[in-house]
């Protein structure tokens, strides 16, 4: 792979992260400070490719019993290069994640990717329970 992915937040381009967001179907709207919170409370990955930031995804997590994956993107005109199976596979295996017990995400388009690495519907959805205070 020619591109570099980092948890080194100084390297996030918070511009370039909140202009992807703030129009994608799942964030739509999600403003300036919001994204920069966001960051703040989760461990952070950013691909680069050139020095460039060409994508993105966090992780919500306790680092032992549960991991959440969100947020995570690869800009349109890098796509179908193996970019965001690079991103997921090196989340995956970070060696700080290790520990993680049970991971989950939410997708409206991509069960694809994430089937390839072990992601599945839940054997028994009516275990989780959720709360929406905003929908996007």
């Amino acid at each position: 792979m020619d591109i570099k992915i980092s948890t080194e937040n100084s390297l996030l381009d918070i511009d370039f992260i909140h202009q992807f967001l703030t129009n994608a179907y799942w964030s739509k709207g999600r403003t300036k400070e919001e994204v920069k919170r966001t960051i703040k409370h989760c461990f952070n990955f950013g691909v680069y490719l050139n020095e460039q930031q060409i994508g993105f995804a966090r992780v919500l997590t306790d680092y032992t019993v549960f991991g959440y994956l969100m947020d995570v993107f690869i800009i349109d005109e890098y796509r179908g290069n193996g970019y965001a199976k690079e991103l997921i596979k090196t989340i995956l295996e970070h060696p700080e994640l290790q520990g993680i017990q049970r991971w989950m995400l939410a997708t409206a388009d991509a069960h694809g990717l994430y089937k390839q690495f072990g992601f599945d519907a839940l054997p028994d959805p009516n275990l989780i329970m959720g709360k929406m205070n905003q929908h996007y």
